[in-house]
């Protein structure tokens, strides 16, 4: 297992760099001048303090000397600072992060036990009106964009019904909790206070929904298949035959089995989600690396471009070693 973890760990380092490379090609090959968004015509028209700020930011230089020094800081911990908020990368990514987590934490937990849940459900109650219905939902999750999704949600549960929050992390009547891991209901749990734990969850519930329902969709079509698959089994029909009773040869015999491909398809749902919380972010105006990563593209700022890139390929990669560390956990063939 140490070898296998290991291994994972070196193969990481490859792709991180090609990672790196692709992206600071692309970003630097988008057509546009990142200073005509920080300052003003005025300063345009100026020479001296357009080189000036040029050789702040390392722009004139070439572009394999601008790869070659983003590098060289970048083992060094150092990002680079953003040229829209003139912090370091590495600030605004502990700011808008927790944010994001938190929202991403949230989708997944509804598209992973809302999905396996479903999924079994629908193949137990097979060519059923509740199997109908099961369809129907990963159907209308699959099929529907994030952003539409995220409008219908706010017009019925916020605009029309008054059940939920609007955008936003918190009522504007309440100051967020003292900072410890940037999570607001984390945090308020931890210093005590439970109306700004409360008033986090009701403003999760819908981006969570709305974020990971396209994920449920996909998790509960496949945890269905599967599960009938598992279920025609030789090796079910002898559990049974010994007297088993339906759910211990569901949970006993069926599930392990059914969880080897799901496992899998969670590891590539968190690309998704983290793809998906730009448009959810933006919506709902959440203080996340997805609406971060929005406002500096619009304004070129490379560097905090780069920094959001850089954060999403590692947690995504670090993803699927887990994953991979699971499924040889729950299957003994892959670890010999």
């Amino acid at each position: 297992m140490l070898q296998q973890i290991g291994r994972k760990l070196v193969e990481v380092i490859p792709t991180m760099l090609g990672m790196i490379l692709v992206t600071f090609i692309i970003t630097k090959s988008i057509p546009g001048d990142p200073l005509a968004a920080i300052l003003g015509q005025r300063a345009l028209s100026n020479p001296e303090i357009v080189a000036n700020y040029r050789h702040k930011w390392g722009l004139d230089k070439s572009l394999p000397e601008q790869f070659a020094l983003y590098m060289i800081n970048l083992v060094q911990g150092d990002m680079g600072q953003s040229i829209r908020t003139q912090r370091t990368v590495i600030e605004d990514l502990k700011q808008f992060f927790p944010a994001t987590a938190e929202l991403a934490l949230c989708a997944m937990f509804v598209a992973v036990f809302g999905g396996v849940f479903l999924g079994i459900l629908a193949a137990l109650k097979s060519q059923t009106w509740i199997d109908q219905l099961v369809r129907v939902i990963a159907l209308i999750g699959s099929s529907m964009p994030v952003f539409w999704m995220a409008l219908i949600f706010l017009e019925i549960f916020y605009a029309g019904l008054s059940w939920l929050p609007g955008p936003g992390r918190l009522d504007s009547s309440l100051t967020p909790p003292s900072t410890m891991t940037g999570m607001y209901v984390i945090d308020g749990i931890l210093t005590g206070n439970w109306k700004v734990v409360l008033n986090a969850i009701q403003h999760l519930i819908l981006p969570s929904i709305v974020l990971g329902w396209y994920e449920l969709g996909l998790i509960a079509r496949i945890t269905r298949a599967s599960m009938l698959e598992v279920l025609s089994a030789d090796y079910i029909r002898t559990a049974r035959s010994k007297g088993l009773t339906e759910n211990m040869v569901t949970l006993r015999h069926a599930f392990p089995n059914v969880m080897l491909v799901v496992i899998t398809v969670i590891g590539l749902a968190v690309a998704g989600l983290l793809a998906g919380a730009v448009q959810t972010e933006t919506i709902f105006a959440w203080p996340g690396i997805g609406r971060y990563a929005v406002n500096s593209s619009e304004t070129l700022d490379f560097p905090a471009i780069m920094g959001v890139t850089l954060v999403i390929a590692f947690i995504f990669m670090i993803t699927n070693l887990i994953v991979d560390l699971l499924y040889g956990f729950l299957d003994p063939r892959v670890r010999v």
